[in-house]
């Protein structure tokens, strides 16, 4: 079992930054590496539906969206065959930027960036989230 604990989340004005982190640790059942595997981060804000922002793939292959090119970096950090660290770096926090911010793995071992990125209710294995509230 793979788990996924997300830390970082917090108050702060606009134009501030923060850093998000997401531990993941355990064995698949056939104890693949987690570094072949892609993770991501989403986002909720109330009344809104789940948005894809970021994921990277066993490659370091990235995939940004939109909203947040050139603002937000993701990066991981394979430390451990059984635990692995995924980490969105956020600048220039903007009020919209106000959400619920979870990590996810990606099991499946063909996974890719840009398919992860493209299904954010994909079947994948979730953290509890981290609230990031940006005021002015």
């Amino acid at each position: 079992e793979v788990n996924l604990v997300e830390s970082g989340g917090a108050s702060v004005q606009t134009g501030g930054s923060l850093r998000l982190s997401c531990v993941g640790s355990g064995y698949t059942y056939n104890k693949i590496p987690l570094r072949a595997f892609c993770f991501g981060w989403f986002r909720q804000a109330p009344g809104k539906v789940r948005e894809s922002l970021a994921t990277i793939d066993s490659r370091g292959d990235t995939e940004l969206a939109d909203s947040v090119k050139g603002r937000f970096t993701i990066s991981r950090d394979n430390e451990e065959d059984h635990k692995n660290s995924v980490y969105l770096q956020m600048n220039n926090l903007k009020f919209e930027d106000s959400a619920v911010y979870y990590c996810a793995i990606d099991l499946h071992y063909d996974c890719d960036a840009t398919s992860m990125r493209a299904r954010p209710n994909g079947s994948y294995t979730w953290g509890q989230g981290t609230t990031v509230t940006v005021s002015s």
